[in-house]
């Protein structure tokens, strides 16, 4: 499959993006994409752009963006809503930081606990993941 080609059908977009055909199916239903139309031959096509905008769902997914955030942030896509966009960055941005507060504090009992057990056990040597 050419990704030059800016005719993709959608299980060739699903695969692109990394996704299953009902991935991009619920998307679709969920406003997220826009379903394009049938043409004579029957067969939708979409763009390269419909591929990247399924890979940036994915990726702020990953990120911990819910659905609902994905679609005010596609809203603001044209750029004309940049107060918008950084406003609702910054309210992510402050539950990242709450989220990795967290991690630490669970890495830290985490690391005790190995730490106790070792000595306990006589560990001679610690796997490299655990620091």
């Amino acid at each position: 499959m050419s990704l030059s080609s800016a005719s993709l059908a959608i299980g060739a977009l699903a695969e692109a993006a990394g996704v299953n055909v009902e991935t991009i199916r619920f998307y679709q239903r969920k406003g997220l994409m826009q379903e394009p139309g049938r043409p004579l031959g029957g067969i939708r096509r979409y763009g390269l752009s419909d591929l990247a905008r399924v890979r940036f769902i994915k990726s702020a997914q990953r990120l911990g963006f819910s659905l609902d955030e994905v679609a005010d942030l596609l809203k603001l896509e044209d750029g004309s809503h940049c107060t918008e966009a950084r406003e609702q960055a910054e309210r992510k941005l402050i539950d990242v930081r709450a989220r990795l507060a967290d991690l630490n504090r669970i890495e830290a009992v985490l690391q005790g606990l190995v730490d106790r057990c070792c000595a306990a056990t006589l560990c001679i040597s610690r796997t490299p993941a655990w620091r």
